[in-house]
């Protein structure tokens, strides 16, 4: 309850400091998105970005028997001189949880559990389609992360997205 309770505090305070600041104003940008990404951290997508081409997403990864938490700092530069297009760029980490209980034969199972920490990157190209309230993504999101006993894992991690922007 303790880590839910420290999660939402960190993305309020994200989504507060991202709104306070100033700058460049993007009117084919947008403040908030939420939607899906398909990758091998595939799950859902909260991107909270600011008027100073910055932000934070934050992403819930799912996947068979591990759960990730994944926040990331991005910057946002616009692409080929076309609106709504924007690079994005950033860094972050994550927590990842396993629970290793499995089914057989009506019968239920627990080899433990585990969890790993990371370190994460980002770097893709996002389009917010004008006059409607969606986006598309493509990035790559590589990370290391260790897992409890010491073992390290790494992937590039691509990705593909979908928004729904307000």
């Amino acid at each position: 309850m303790n880590r839910l309770k420290n999660l939402i505090i960190s993305i309020s305070v994200c989504i507060f400091f991202t709104g306070m600041a100033t700058g460049q104003s993007f009117s084919d940008q947008y403040h908030v998105a939420v939607g899906l990404r398909a990758g091998e951290s595939a799950g859902l997508s909260l991107k909270v970005n600011n008027q100073n081409s910055s932000g934070c997403e934050f992403l819930l990864g799912l996947w068979s028997n591990w759960i990730s938490f994944t926040g990331l700092y991005e910057k946002n530069v616009q692409a080929f001189n076309i609106n709504g297009m924007r690079w994005y760029y950033g860094a972050g980490g994550h927590i990842a949880l396993e629970t290793n209980t499995y089914y057989e034969q009506g019968r239920s199972y627990d080899r433990g559990s585990d969890f790993a920490l990371g370190i994460d990157g980002i770097v893709g190209l996002e389009y917010k389609i004008p006059q409607i309230p969606f986006a598309v993504s493509l990035d790559l999101k590589p990370f290391l992360e260790m897992y409890r006993n010491g073992n390290l894992y790494f992937s590039a991690d691509p990705g593909i997205g979908v928004k729904f922007t307000f």
